[in-house]
């Protein structure tokens, strides 16, 4: 199945949700960052996340970045969603000794720790960008997630987020959902939101059971009537390119560029986000220095 969001609202207006299949997305995300099972779940919970919410933004050319460190191993993870929810994410640290909660149950808290912040920050093209920011409440970042919107935008949300990690350190499956309730939502509809929640059970076995997003929200809002408004695809996907490094490289100075061109050796520039390897010979940065 190739990863796609779906967005959807209950039929009474007091609910409106969304979930996504990231299973490929995560899976390039971990390939890119050469990850260890306790890094590829955290970086691909992330990403998830930042898919979710990027999609809510529906500004052209806006984008939603999440970053956490909560001072474990994995250091600081990045992520960055386009308004369509395309995503690309970054981790510090992704080779991470195994931790486990128990045998066969990451310990992505452990990893990712409780001793810090998650940022949010949503770039809406206007003069300057909202940032948000919550201490880390467990680090399994669903309950990180469900505290930023709870503690930043008053909404009360659940959130789930799921990233199967097989024997081989292959992703098997991940997506999650975001589900929220919308103001003068009655009590029934809060009880009915929670019974079908608890009842729906944990997101990684509804995805590992073959379950697409539109059967998860219909599983975790049983008893309501759901209208489904879009589906989208998405992927990872990184924007950077040769013309945005170059504008890098032209803005470490003339001095620094006087001096790769003296050392006359080809320099080499790895994107963060991506495993593109950008190339400058010393030629081109002479180039480059008659620009500034």
């Amino acid at each position: 199945m190739s990863d796609y969001l779906v967005r959807a609202m209950s039929k009474d207006g007091f609910v409106k949700m969304a979930a996504v299949v990231s299973t490929e997305i995560v899976r390039r995300g971990a390939q890119i960052q050469g990850s260890t099972p306790n890094a590829t779940a955290a970086l691909g919970r992330l990403l998830t996340a930042a898919s979710l919410m990027g999609n809510t933004q529906k500004v052209e050319n806006g984008s939603l970045t999440l970053q956490v460190n909560g001072g474990g191993p994995v250091g600081t993870i990045l992520c960055v969603s386009d308004a369509v929810g395309n995503v690309r994410g970054y981790i510090q640290n992704p080779q991470v000794p195994l931790m486990e909660q128990r045998p066969g149950k990451l310990d992505v808290g452990a990893a990712v720790g409780t001793n810090g912040m998650l940022t949010v920050i949503r770039d809406l093209q206007m003069k300057e960008p909202y940032v948000g920011s919550v201490e880390l409440v467990t680090g399994e970042i669903a309950d990180d997630i469900t505290s930023y919107f709870a503690q930043s935008e008053q909404t009360p949300t659940a959130c789930a987020l799921g990233v199967l990690v097989d024997r081989d350190q292959s992703v098997k499956v991940a997506g999650g959902y975001l589900i929220q309730l919308l103001p003068g939502a009655p009590d029934a509809v809060v009880d009915t939101l929670e019974a079908g929640i608890q009842s729906a059970g944990a997101v990684t076995v509804m995805l590992e059971n073959g379950m697409t997003p539109e059967e998860i929200l219909k599983a975790a809002c049983a008893g309501m009537e759901l209208e489904f408004l879009e589906t989208t695809p998405v992927e990872y996907r990184c924007y950077c390119s040769r013309d945005r490094v170059r504008g890098a490289l032209v803005s470490l100075g003339r001095e620094e560029l006087e001096q790769i061109v003296h050392d006359g050796e080809t320099v080499h520039i790895g994107c963060q986000f991506c495993d593109a390897d950008y190339q400058f010979a010393p030629e081109e940065v002479e180039t480059l220095l008659e620009t500034l």
